[in-house]
């Protein structure tokens, strides 16, 4: 039996992916070259691997002054992020989690200062029931690393197949499946170039699917029925 849905944040709630690119990517064009969405798409969900001024130097073959870039580019990320809404069917599926009694988490890659503030600019901080984040004592480590699954699942007193994950990336999905838990693909513009993994089953857009609907889904697939 469900007793929890568990979301990922990073371009599953809130898509926060797509104004760090397009900042980046002004700051490629201002320099004469261009950012590839599918060389940035490939790190998406990764541990920083990917350092875009390092790789505009390479490109351009000179030295950069990276923290004056930087300087810009944040405050630039920053405006573009507070435009962006919350992503089509998630507070459908906060609703629905309510009124079936069931508890809800986010299992996060981001720090637990970028989570809790954008959850409360939001307004959807008082929903949920625990937030697990890389940064946690109890994780320290990021997907695919199933840590903050595993620690969400302890928080919520749950076991594995009591839950359902709700990710964007490979990287999320693969850290949700490792944990045990039969996890829903919900892939954004960037995230789609990547495919999906071994997720247990797609979505293009919550709104495809109510949540009520698809706890029967589920409920079929995990019986085979």
């Amino acid at each position: 039996m469900i007793k929890a849905i568990i979301f990922d944040f990073d371009g599953l709630i809130l898509d926060t992916e797509s104004p760090i690119f397009l900042s980046w990517q002004e700051v490629y064009r201002e320099h004469g070259s261009e950012l590839a969405l599918e060389e940035w798409a490939a790190n998406v969900g990764t541990e920083d691997s990917f350092d875009p001024v390092a790789h505009l130097e390479g490109v351009l073959d000179k030295s950069l002054d990276a923290a004056a870039i930087r300087s810009v580019r944040k405050p630039r990320e920053a405006v573009l992020i507070k435009a962006e809404p919350i992503l089509p069917g998630v507070e459908s599926y906060i609703a629905g989690a309510k009124r079936l009694g069931l508890k809800l988490a986010v299992a996060s890659n981001s720090s637990r200062d970028w989570v809790r503030g954008h959850l409360a600019r939001l307004e959807l901080l008082p929903h949920f029931d625990i937030i697990k984040c890389w940064d946690d004592s109890d994780v320290g480590r990021r997907k695919p690393e199933p840590t903050v699954y595993q620690a969400a699942l302890n928080a919520l007193d749950i076991t594995a197949d009591q839950a359902i994950a709700l990710e964007d990336s490979p990287n999320g999905i693969l850290s949700a499946t490792r944990s045990g838990i039969f996890t829903v693909a919900v892939p954004n513009a960037l995230t789609r170039l990547l495919g999906v993994g071994d997720a247990d089953m797609v979505l293009d857009s919550m709104v495809d699917m109510s949540l009520e609907d698809l706890l029967t889904v589920v409920s079929k697939k995990v019986s085979g029925s």
